[in-house]
């Protein structure tokens, strides 16, 4: 029925949702009023309301933080006080980290400069996206002009089809390649099990709802290497016996969008999707469906609900997509960098495909380096690659400062120290190092930066984001965050020993990964910065 997506046509057409718009909807779609509340009133992106003007969004989170945008954004809403033509809000992390801090006017992403140069800017009428500057990747294998899909038309045209996904599936097998969405499960192994699940149809479904603060790889990879995840998915959908392909995309990327978008229509045109791919007589096609917003929706399960029309709260597990997705059949989920290196590996061979790592390492990997360095941005690395090296790569710590600590692995990893920086960004060598691959995003702190308050501010994050469904993450992320500001406001002692259990029962109850990592920031944080987090019961506290 795709309720989200005539909420979406009717707030564009509208500029918001009030009651009598969701009557009216509720009307001509023929569902209940409370259907259409329901989805209003969990997902950021509806509006209740009408919208000023001028809408500036100010980030809150980890990497803005790193840049003052607390104070930043104060200054901006104070000289923006009479301005009735704007609003000024803060939001959770807006996807553009290498512009820290950052802000989005109307949905266009900008670097948050002085107050001054906003309200010029909103003078002059000038609200578009700066373009990005394409460049060239050693992950794609096709050079500028080549016809591009001749992967995918290979593969389709083979004479025995089992025959040629049993050999995709063992290339990706051999080839190491595991999900870069966090969670690292083997590609080739997903894409067997859901290949061998009976029921049918089936559904391949790209996750690009990057929405961790400090990740952005995957709205670079859609701007500039569309095509690779395209191709991807419809290697996809071959290999495992779907004929339909989702990319579940967030709203706010509406460069990776327009990018999808022409992409989508190109590969149409070249054959490569639509009823015949390739004339091979195997139909194939991929549609983009638009996030109302959450980072909760970056949960596989909870992506599932939203685009089922529900509000987009975690399913427990088991079933696993792969058994029981979306509308109860087999779906194959993976992110977008996943996707985006089946071409080149099933290309080149996993033999050629492990050689691009470092010494003893296999493969490629994207990471976005936000934070304090000097050149914030996606780099594409060998895996193996220290964390020291990225961070020379980067421009080094901003401002010749010394490093402090770093997140290897968005706001979700620990913080590990400037001792740890020697440490290989490779899943195995970072857990090894106390923290985790997690989201592909290194966070760089410099020297001087308090940690108790910026573990403060990612904790704040997830409660913020916490869907609300289950217990013990919906009231023991609030309980820790209450716990924190009174801590900071009153430089008083945490406790310890609650804290603790609530990091046990967030771990142990909590239906998704939010709340098992919810407090990772501030117990890494006392683990190894004891002196910046006092704790009742300890030496000096």
């Amino acid at each position: 029925m795709e309720l989200i997506h005539e909420l979406e046509r009717a707030q564009a057409e509208r500029a918001y949702l009030d009651e009598v718009t969701l009557r009216e909807l509720a009307r001509s779609l023929g569902v209940p009023l409370y259907r259409l509340q329901a989805l209003v009133s969990f997902y950021p992106h509806f509006r209740t309301a009408p919208p000023r003007r001028w809408t500036i969004d100010v980030c809150r989170d980890m990497s803005c933080y790193l840049h003052d945008a607390g104070t930043r954004a104060e200054e901006l809403r104070a000289a923006l006080a009479d301005n009735a033509d704007v609003e000024v809000r803060e939001a959770s992390c807006l996807g553009c980290c290498e512009l820290s801090p950052a802000i989005r006017v109307n949905g266009a992403p900008r670097r948050l400069e002085d107050a001054a140069k906003v309200e010029a800017q909103l003078t002059a009428g000038g609200t578009a996206a700066p373009r990005p500057d394409i460049r060239s990747w050693r992950c794609d294998p096709y050079a500028p002009g080549d016809p591009r899909y001749q992967v995918l038309r290979a593969t389709i045209t083979s004479a025995d089809s089992h025959e040629t996904t049993d050999r995709i599936i063992e290339a990706l097998e051999d080839s190491g390649l595991r999900g870069m969405g966090g969670a690292g499960f083997p590609t080739g192994l997903k894409w067997k099990l859901v290949r061998k699940e009976q029921a049918t149809p089936k559904y391949v479904v790209c996750n690009a709802d990057e929405s961790e603060p400090g990740t952005f790889k995957d709205r670079v990879i859609m701007e500039q290497l569309p095509h690779l995840m395209i191709e991807g998915m419809a290697i996809a959908g071959l290999t495992v016996g779907a004929r339909e392909g989702i990319i579940y995309l967030r709203h706010e990327y509406e460069a990776a969008r327009a990018a999808l978008e022409s992409e989508l229509d190109a590969a149409r045109a070249a054959g490569a999707l639509g009823d015949d791919v390739f004339g091979s007589g195997i139909s194939f096609d991929i549609r983009i469906f638009i996030s109302p917003g959450g980072y909760i929706l970056g949960e596989e399960t909870a992506l599932i609900e939203a685009l089922e029309d529900k509000r987009g709260e975690p399913r427990n597990k088991p079933p696993f997509p792969g058994q029981k997705g979306l509308w109860n059949l087999p779906t194959l989920m993976n992110n977008v960098e996943t996707l985006a290196y089946v071409p080149g590996i099933l290309l080149g061979g996993a033999d050629a495909w492990k050689a691009q790592g470092a010494t003893g390492f296999a493969g490629l990997k994207f990471i976005s380096v936000s934070g304090h360095v000097e050149r914030p941005g996606v780099y594409e690395i060998p895996v193996g690659t220290t964390v020291a090296e990225l961070i020379e790569l980067a421009g080094g710590v901003s401002d010749g400062r010394a490093l402090k600590a770093f997140a290897p692995g968005g706001a979700s990893s620990n913080f590990l120290p400037a001792s740890s920086a020697g440490a290989a960004i490779d899943f195995a060598a970072l857990e090894e190092a106390g923290s985790m691959m997690g989201s592909g995003a290194l966070v760089v702190v410099a020297e001087d930066t308090p940690m108790l308050p910026l573990a403060a501010n990612v904790v704040r994050f997830f409660r913020n984001e916490s869907c609300g469904k289950c217990v013990p993450c919906r009231d023991g992320t609030e309980k820790a965050v209450r716990m924190l500001d009174s801590a900071l406001a009153n430089g008083t002692a945490l406790d310890w020993g609650t804290i603790n259990k609530l990091n046990l029962l967030l771990a142990e109850t909590s239906i998704c990964g939010l709340g098992y990592v919810a407090l990772n920031p501030l117990i890494s944080a006392a683990e190894h910065w004891p002196d910046e987090v006092p704790q009742e019961g300890r030496s000096g506290a």
